[in-house]
């Protein structure tokens, strides 16, 4: 399939800051890329609100219609999410498909689900979105033919009859039910296996998984492009010291995400909630990266998940061009690629959880035991005592651990 030619139109108001309407917008673009299409011209309007009937001012209409026609332009792509009449009105003057940041994000996701659930959600999300949005849809809904903002999970074209998506909506919400128990089963034998858990957590495309494959030595996508990963996977690692825990690469934040995918993915999200412990995986060679982890705190403040020990990692050091001033502390700024500096990650999240963890000193002779603490807690010293044929050990432990029993 030829790549489509996509013209984007956004409104800036008053209270947008420059830079991060700049952001808004050269996110755009790179999510049109990331679905297959190519950008050919910007077009943008300073109003103090958004049209009611048209989104953009009329007088900018004609001027986007010139341009449509033109360039040949096969998709206008909004900034801003478009109410139905605004959708309605736009294509029936434009004579062009039209769909919204949202619909195009949504769009990404449908490609990128693999898991069961994953299709699931990003099916319901764009099923809910596109419900109030075929009342008295004209000419655009039979532009609905193919192409981006039209592929439903798998690539099948979304359907577009109301009567058939009222009932698939029902179908999606009782077999989704069944997966998030399925889901939450499996996490409460994680927590009674008392299993440490990490969520690597951070933005779009900030390296996420490619920190996620080099601690795990796992192969999960890896791609320059955004929302590469989408499903949440979970791995074993081992730190330094030989203590275990569990991994969670998860799916990137971004600003202005969807509310229906919000409420559709909560329960993939719901992995950050359960973990021990956050990676905060940061971009540091972006320009607008401030921006970006104010989005992901944000979000995480959303999950409720804000309070969780947090270690900020400035990735892509290789790229910084300039001298490089973080904003969250505890941080490492390290690249993903650099072995050592990985480990040094390692070492440092140890370190932040022995902070929070009670010390303990004690001797054993049982080689279970033994192999019981250096998987579950943080061993610092470890002697052979050859008069009490013992072993003198001491580390950290979690304060709610069922070895505390033990510990004096």
């Amino acid at each position: 399939m030829p790549e489509e030619k996509i013209l984007i139109i956004a409104v800036k108001k008053p209270t947008q800051k420059d830079e991060q309407f700049q952001s808004s917008l050269e996110e755009l673009i790179s999510l049109g890329r990331t679905a297959g299409g190519n950008v050919v011209e910007t077009i943008t309007q300073n109003r103090n609100r958004i049209h009611p009937a048209t989104y953009i001012g009329e007088g900018k209409m004609e001027e986007i219609k010139q341009e449509v026609e033109k360039l040949d332009i096969d998709l206008v792509i909004s900034n801003d999410e478009l109410s139905p009449g605004q959708l309605r009105n736009l294509s029936n003057f434009l004579g062009v498909r039209i769909i919204d940041r949202s619909q195009l994000i949504l769009d990404i996701f449908a490609r990128r689900a693999k898991t069961k659930e994953g299709k699931l959600q990003v099916e319901l999300a764009q099923l809910e979105y596109m419900l109030p949005r075929l009342a008295g849809h004209g000419v655009e809904m039979s532009r609905l033919g193919a192409g981006i903002g039209t592929r439903g999970p798998g690539e099948t074209k979304l359907e577009t009859d109301r009567r058939h998506i009222r009932n698939r909506i029902v179908d999606i919400k009782r077999k989704l039910k069944i997966v998030v128990r399925q889901r939450e089963q499996y996490r409460k034998r994680r927590k009674t296996n008392e299993a440490f858990q990490i969520a690597i957590v951070g933005y779009t495309n900030a390296g996420k998984s490619t920190i996620f494959n080099r601690l795990t030595k796992s192969d999960s996508l890896e791609e320059d492009k955004l929302f590469a990963t989408l499903d949440p996977l979970t791995r074993k690692i081992n730190f330094p010291s030989g203590f275990e825990a569990l991994v969670t690469d998860t799916v990137g934040f971004l600003q202005d995400l969807p509310t229906a995918l919000i409420a559709a993915f909560r329960s993939t999200l719901e992995e950050v909630k359960e973990a021990d412990f956050l990676i905060h995986v940061v971009d540091a060679s972006q320009e607008n990266q401030e921006e970006q982890q104010r989005t992901v705190m944000k979000l995480l403040a959303e999950l409720d998940s804000h309070t969780i020990p947090m270690l900020t990692v400035y990735n892509k050091k290789d790229l910084l061009q300039t001298e490089f001033f973080p904003i969250h502390h505890p941080n490492i700024l390290i690249s993903a690629y650099n072995h050592e500096e990985l480990n040094q990650m390692l070492a440092q999240i140890e370190k932040i959880v022995m902070e929070q963890w009670k010390s303990y000193s004690i001797q054993i002779n049982d080689g279970n035991m033994l192999a019981k603490l250096e998987r579950d807690t943080i061993i610092t010293a470890k002697q052979f005592d050859e008069q009490s044929n013992k072993f003198n050990v001491s580390g950290y432990i979690r304060a709610n651990h069922p070895l505390n029993h033990l510990m004096n």
